[in-house]
């Protein structure tokens, strides 16, 4: 009844069909996200915290990275004649390090303001678009700079929309011209 030579039985063998595939079919993974209910596909964005913790983090990010840059510079310009090495490496890393501080909590304060804002203005028009992030940034600039003045906070406002919506163009030219 077991004949290896009949037809009708066939030993069980569970990896016979795993011989000859090409091992992209083995690990062929979906490029799109999945989602778990059919409501989540629709919005094509982050949530509200994400959003929030991205460009606080981002914000810190780069501005301790550029603030450090300039400090160290500061540092490494401020030594004097004849000091030694390791005070001359002491003075860049305080400096490095303090205009590093400033920068990334003053860029992490803004990174906040805007998410919170745009997080607003999309629950609040219902919509997500480019005036959302116009207005966040147009509102976040006005709102930092409000203790020095009306002017001073109407400037940085102009800034800060002028900014945002080249942060969108920037980011939809490079969607549409750099292959990825």
């Amino acid at each position: 009844m077991n004949d290896p030579n009949d037809h009708k039985f066939r030993k069980y063998h569970p990896y016979q069909d795993l011989y000859n595939v090409p091992a992209q079919n083995l690990y062929n993974l979906p490029t799109a996200p999945e989602f778990l209910f059919h409501e989540e596909s629709l919005h094509q964005r982050r949530s509200w915290s994400e959003n929030l913790q991205y460009y606080t983090g981002t914000g810190y990010l780069a501005g301790a990275i550029l603030g450090g840059a300039k400090g160290s510079i500061e540092g490494i310009r401020a030594a004097e004649h004849g000091e030694t090495l390791k005070l001359r490496v002491n003075r860049v890393l305080n400096s490095g390090g303090h205009a590093g501080r400033k920068f990334g909590n003053n860029l992490g304060v803004l990174g906040l303001m805007f998410a919170g804002i745009e997080s607003g203005l999309i629950h609040w028009r219902d919509t997500d678009d480019l005036v959302n992030t116009v207005l966040a940034g147009l509102s976040t600039g006005a709102i930092y700079r409000a203790a020095k003045g009306p002017r001073s906070a109407a400037i940085a406002g102009a800034i800060g929309g002028i900014a945002a919506a080249g942060a969108v163009a920037a980011k939809q030219a490079v969607k549409r011209y750099v292959p990825i």
